[in-house]
C-alpha cells in the first residue's frame, strides 16, 4: 500500500470491519467527543510529556519539542487517557498513537486508536494487570517451541522468555524499534510477525550462547532490516496461519493458572517457611553433587587425555628410534658404497655422481 494512502485504506478497512462484526464491541464509557476531552485536564499529562521526546526522537515530525508532531500527539494520548480511564496512559501508546498520526490528521489519528482498543481488542494488553501480555508471552513461547524447538530449547537454556525481548514489540506493535514503513504493515499481524523475525534470524541467535549477547542481538541488531528481509518476512506472514493454536494456547494458559489457584494454601506461615528452607537444602545438596559430578567429570576427561598424550609421545619415541635407525643404516651403505667406487678406482660425491 503506497504510503500516501496507507492513512485512507485503513480508515476504509476499519469501517469494513465494524460492519462485518455480528455482535458489536462494547464502546467506550465515556462517549464525550474528541473535541471537548481537549478541554479537560487529565492526571495523566506528566507521564505522558516525559514520553514525547521519546517517541520516534530522529523522526523529523516528532524532534523538535512541543513542535506541531509532539503537540498533536499530546493532544490524543491526552483525550485517550480521559476517554479510557481503566487504562489511562501506559508506554506503549505514544508509538502507536504515533504511527497513526504519520498517515492521517489528528482527530482521525485518535478515532483509528479508539477503534484498535475498542473494536480490535488492543486495549486489553495495557489493563493495568495485564494479564493478556502475559497470555500473549505464553502464546510466543509456544509457538516457538512447536514451529522451532531448537531456538526454543536454546532460548531456555539461557533463561530468556518472551518477556525479555518481545515486551515491546507487543506493546509498541513493533515501533519501538522497527522501521516504520515496516510498522504500517505489522499492525493486524503481530505474532506472525514476531515468529518470523525470530525464525529467519534463528541462525544468528543460536550462535550466541549467553543471556546477555542474545537479548542484545534481539533488541538491538535484528531490527535493522533491509528491503530484502522486510519483503521476506511479510511474505512468510501471509502464508501463515496460527490461529487455532493462539486459541488453544490461551485456553491452555487458563488451565494451568487455575490450577495454580486451586492449590489449597493448607500451610501456615511457619510451615511454609521450613517447607522453603528444606527446599533450599535439598537444591544446594544437588548444587554440591552436580559440583563434585563435574569435578570428576572433568577429572576423568584430563585422565583420558594425558593417557592419550602418553601414547602419541610413546608412538613418536618409536618413530624418532626407527628413523635413527634407518639413518644409521642409511650412512653404513653409503660409506660401503665409496669404498666399493673407490677400489674401482672412481671417484664419487655423497650423492653417487662421478667426479671429473
Amino acid at each position: 500500500v503506497p504510503r500516501q494512502h496507507r492513512g485512507e485504506i485503513w480508515r476504509f478497512l476499519s469501517e469494513q470491519y465494524l460492519l462485518q462484526q455480528t455482535v458489536p464491541s462494547r464502546p467506550p464509557s465515556n462517549p464525550t467527543p474528541y473535541k471537548e476531552l481537549l478541554k479537560q485536564l487529565t492526571s495523566q499529562q506528566h507521564a505522558i510529556l516525559i514520553d514525547l521526546g521519546r517517541t520516534f526522537p530522529t523522526h523529523p515530525y516528532f524532534q523538535a519539542q512541543l513542535g506541531a508532531g509532539q503537540l498533536s500527539l499530546f493532544n490524543i494520548l491526552k483525550a485517550y487517557s480521559l476517554l479510557d480511564p481503566e487504562v489511562g496512559y501506559c508506554q506503549g501508546l505514544s508509538f502507536i498513537a504515533g504511527v497513526l498520526l504519520l498517515h492521517m490528521g489528528e482527530e482521525d489519528a485518535f478515532n483509528m486508536l479508539k477503534f484498535l482498543m475498542f473494536d480490535v481488542g488492543l486495549r486489553k494488553q495495557y489493563r493495568p494487570d495485564m494479564i493478556i501480555l502475559q497470555i500473549q508471552m505464553y502464546q510466543l513461547s509456544r509457538l516457538l517451541h512447536d514451529y522451532h524447538r531448537d531456538l526454543h530449547s536454546h532460548l531456555e537454556q539461557q533463561e530468556i522468555g518472551p518477556s525479555l525481548y518481545a515486551t515491546p514489540w507487543f506493546l509498541t506493535l513493533f515501533a519501538s524499534h522497527f522501521p516504520l514503513g515496516f510498522v504500517a504493515r505489522v499492525f493486524e499481524v503481530i505474532f506472525k510477525v514476531a515468529l518470523s523475525l525470530l525464525s529467519s534470524h534463528k541462525p544468528l541467535i543460536l550462535q550466541h550462547d549467553s543471556l546477555e549477547s542474545i537479548v542484545d542481538f534481539i533488541k538491538t541488531t535484528l531490527p535493522n532490516l533491509g528491503l530484502v528481509q522486510m519483503e521476506k518476512t511479510i511474505n512468510q506472514v501471509c502464508e501463515m496461519d496460527v490461529s487455532k493454536q493462539l486459541q488453544a494456547y490461551e485456553v491452555e494458559y487458563h488451565v494451568l493458572q487455575d490450577e495454580l489457584l486451586d492449590t489449597p494454601p493448607t500451610l501456615n506461615q511457619q510451615q511454609r517457611a521450613a517447607q522453603l528452607e528444606r527446599t533450599n537444602q535439598s537444591l544446594r545438596q544437588q548444587n554440591l553433587d552436580l559440583l563434585e559430578e563435574l569435578q570428576v567429570h572433568k577429572f576423568c576427561n584430563l585422565e583420558s587425555r594425558v593417557e592419550a598424550l602418553a601414547q602419541s609421545e610413546g608412538q613418536l619415541k618409536q618413530q624418532v628410534s626407527a628413523l635413527e635407525e634407518e639413518k644409521t643404516q642409511l650412512a653404513t651403505t653409503i660409506a660401503h658404497l665409496q669404498k666399493l667406487l673407490t677400489t674401482l678406482g672412481i671417484n664419487a660425491d655423497l650423492e653417487g655422481q662421478t667426479l671429473p
